[in-house]
């Protein structure tokens, strides 16, 4: 229930909206209680075959009655989907917010495609209570305490005999929401799960037509979808024994009351009209109780989604930054040091162990080692997508868990060794490094990154869609997108995580002509899994097993017994 009184908190904003809507429908469900009243004197008139005028101007009434009932329904259906839409996008905006509020370890931990759904599918499921559930509790229950006076009015013995199946309903509601929460809460892990297998197999498409396994990735997806499918059946099948149990219910009280009203007919302790009143005004004393069953089924689907959704709005960043963290006035000039810096991802199992050099404004360093040696590692603590465990990095004198994020990330520059692309146009990607910089700007960069030349021969040139992930393009040009996009940032800082790999000789000459450029004036850590990319490093630093084992320049490490020096042999065949 705390989850509801959450979601419902998000009306707030548009307040009046909803009172409006609230508005129309009470006057709708006001005007519903009309028609039965106005048959009855019908019917009476007809039966006593007195006032026949009279008969007119009330079958007038009622033709008057249903009209505004359905014009004030269609004012409230135009406010309410209005209100409704505005409280889906605050909820859908907080929760992607809130996404980019965490750390890197949150994402590393969840796939893409679970994290989609609960985005996209748990709000599209909270959003079934604003569309119907709000409103439906409120006009369901002004129109039992509505029809609950006029029944009384008409005969209150009727009345009560009428009442007599409203505590079965009440157990039957309580039964099923027991049971239902726990099953939606499976329903949409399911689902999420699903969905999750869903964007796995899409991204990796290519490598499920180049390795033959169409039918295996239909089989993992329809396992996930049978999955998700059970789930909902077992709840269809508790909704499929309650809703009809209960609408039955209320179908023998209508029998039972109709039974009873003729005996009274022929007493003459009622009329014919007031019997027909009674019974039509029965059936809309169990059309909201129905209703009310009905939003019982929804509210239990959309309290298990808004838990998911609060679960991430919820949730504090592993990563944070401190009150009054520091915000230079100018960027740095580039001195980074570690000192003393261990860390593990996993308890008991070091990434790196007590790590500590140090690196001079624009000077140019090499990192080497063997996959798993922790150059990786080293690079998320400098951006602070991860915290140190002990130890300390500063750039610049300053701690980096003394700087506001935002600006410790804004000094540092990375062109990765698969350059990630978004699903947009060349000038989209481009302007990813500065995204206020004019066309102008944008051009020099894509000049500085030897960029301009396959640009212009592009289709629509800057305007040319890259495809996701930048499948339209080669991987030599997705690495010099990459690096205007650095350019533009224009950082002090740059990282380079081997960008000249798995391209040609001549892409790899443009690239590295790029990377010159780039690099000049910048304090630069390569990261390196070829040896034969360390020219014109100023210093090298060897790791292993998280551990800083050599330090020095090539021609110092190479002609002794280094880590360094097996390395280097080892990838050249020496």
């Amino acid at each position: 229930m705390k989850s509801l009184l959450r979601v419902l908190g998000y009306l707030k904003p548009y307040k009046k909206g909803a009172l409006l809507t609230l508005g129309f429908a009470i006057l709708t469900t006001l005007l519903d209680l009309v028609p039965p009243w106005l048959i009855k004197v019908i019917v009476d008139r007809l039966v006593d075959d007195n006032g026949t005028s009279l008969v007119y101007w009330a079958v007038a009434g009622l033709i008057g009655v249903y009209f505004a009932r359905n014009l004030f329904n269609h004012k409230r259906i135009m406010l309410n989907n209005r209100v409704e839409q505005n409280v889906v996008f605050d909820m859908r905006s907080e929760v992607y917010k809130a996404l980019h509020r965490l750390s890197i370890n949150f994402f590393e931990n969840r796939s893409t495609g679970e994290l989609m759904s609960r985005v996209n599918d748990d709000v599209n499921y909270v959003e079934r209570i604003f569309i119907d559930g709000v409103e439906q509790v409120v006009t369901a229950t002004l129109t039992l305490v509505g029809i609950t006076v006029i029944l009384f009015y008409l005969h209150w013995q009727l009345a009560l005999a009428a009442l007599l199946p409203i505590p079965l309903l009440i157990w039957g509601a309580c039964v099923y929401t027991g049971k239902a929460h726990s099953l939606y809460h499976t329903v949409r892990k399911r689902a999420a799960k699903m969905n999750a297998r869903l964007q796995d197999s899409l991204s990796g498409i290519r490598e499920t037509f180049a390795f033959n396994r169409e039918l295996h990735e239909i089989s993992r997806f329809e396992k996930k979808s049978r999955d998700y499918c059970d789930g909902t059946l077992d709840v269809m099948r508790l909704w499929a024994i309650y809703s009809p149990t209960m609408m039955f219910l209320g179908s023998l009280g209508t029998a039972f009351i109709l039974l009873y009203g003729i005996g009274l007919v022929r007493a003459d302790e009622i009329t014919i009209g007031a019997l027909v009143a009674f019974i039509g005004y029965l059936a809309l004393f169990y059309t909201p109780i129905n209703q009310l069953h009905s939003v019982n089924h929804m509210l239990q689907h959309a309290l298990a989604s808004g838990e998911r959704l609060f679960e991430i709005i919820d949730r504090e960043p592993d990563v944070k930054e401190i009150p009054n963290a520091i915000l230079p006035g100018t960027n740095m000039r580039g001195e980074i040091e570690f000192q003393g810096v261990s860390f593990a991802y996993v308890k008991g199992k070091p990434a790196l162990d007590n790590l500590s050099f140090k690196i001079q404004p624009g000077e140019k360093i090499a990192l080497v080692g063997h996959t798993g040696s922790g150059k990786s590692t080293l690079m998320k603590l400098l951006l602070r997508f991860y915290d140190i465990d002990s130890g300390r990095i500063s750039i610049d004198g300053l701690s980096v868990s003394d700087l506001k994020i935002s600006y410790l990330r804004e000094q540092i520059g990375m062109v990765s060794q698969d350059p990630f692309l978004f699903n947009g146009t060349v000038a989209e990607n481009i302007l990813y490094g500065n995204v206020e910089a004019s066309p102008e700007e944008m051009g020099k960069a894509a000049l500085a990154a030897h960029a301009d030349d396959f640009i212009t021969k592009l289709p629509n040139g800057y305007d040319t869609l890259v495809g996701e992930r930048g499948v339209k393009l080669s991987g030599g040009e997705k690495h010099r997108i990459a690096i205007a996009r650095t350019f533009l940032k224009n950082p002090p800082i740059l990282i380079l995580d081997e960008a000249t790999a798995s391209v040609d000789t001549e892409t790899e000459t443009k690239i590295k002509d790029a990377l010159i450029h780039l690099m000049a004036g910048r304090t630069t850590i390569v990261i390196a899994h070829r040896l034969s990319t360390l020219e014109g490093a100023n210093r090298i630093l060897v790791m292993k097993s998280g551990k800083l084992v050599d330090s020095g320049t090539h021609d110092t490490m190479i002609n002794a017994e280094t880590e360094y020096a097996q390395l280097f042999r080892s990838q050249m065949h020496l």
